[in-house]
């Protein structure tokens, strides 16, 4: 392709990303460069503040679960926008297993009014080799470079590495689910006194990034943020 093609190219392909996210993701409404419409956006199952302030489970009043009392995570603090539910959850699907890489931004956008202090290191949930292939992105990494760039804050993700592949979580019981994530992540520096924030689409038990989160700290982290776009409501 000559450079002017490719100029050309370039140019209309920012224009047609520009088109499809005029229409809502979700009905296809006008929604302008919002990816969502005002409609669909109030109707969203948004996690209020009725929810566990350690790991954002929901609870009729705001507080500490019962199983952040009973087993106290690694982790510091959860920021989620939504519950786990429907529309969003379609879309975080689409978005995930289906390739629909538009819906990227606007779920991120969900989830950025939530953030108040900056962190010192943003990093995504880490894929392996295998599973990175398989899907042919990092959904939490591109998440991450989106919240990055608005909170002008770092990204890294070669810190952490997945040295193997486990079984879906979302297969197992609570107990299962840490034995099998157990000494999955390895860090590969320093992060003496960092704030170090967490991206993922999800949360459900909280295992996965608790074992991270245990890990950062090992390597010196001084506090450990889950940010994630939705929290499930079940255990």
């Amino acid at each position: 392709m000559s450079n002017n093609a490719k100029h050309l190219f370039d140019k209309w392909r920012g224009r047609l990303g520009w088109l499809l996210a005029s229409r809502c993701l979700l009905c296809a409404a006008p929604a302008g460069r919002r990816s969502l419409c005002s409609e669909c956006l109030e109707d969203l199952p948004w996690l209020d503040a009725a929810a566990c302030s350690v790991c954002a489970h929901p609870l009729p009043e705001p507080g500490l679960c019962g199983r952040c009392i009973a087993e106290p995570p690694h982790f510091d603090h959860v920021i989620a926008a939504c519950r786990y539910a429907f529309p969003l959850d379609g879309l975080i699907q689409s978005y995930k297993y289906g390739g629909r890489l538009a819906a990227g931004p606007a779920l991120a956008a969900l989830l950025a009014p939530r953030i108040g202090t900056r962190p010192d290191l943003i990093l995504p949930i880490p894929l392996t080799a295998q599973r990175l292939r398989e899907r042919g992105f990092n959904q939490a990494l591109e998440l991450a470079r989106i919240i990055g760039n608005d909170l002008n804050a770092p990204v890294d993700a070669n810190l952490c590495i997945k040295t193997r592949d486990t079984a879906p979580q979302t297969r197992l019981p609570w107990k299962a689910r840490r034995k099998n994530i157990r000494g999955a992540f390895v860090v590969l520096g320093s992060l003496d006194g960092c704030h170090v924030a967490v991206v993922d689409d999800v949360l459900t038990t909280g295992a996965t990034l608790n074992e991270l989160a245990r890990n950062l700290k090992r390597a010196g982290a001084a506090s450990v943020t889950g940010y994630v776009v939705a929290r499930t409501t079940g255990r």
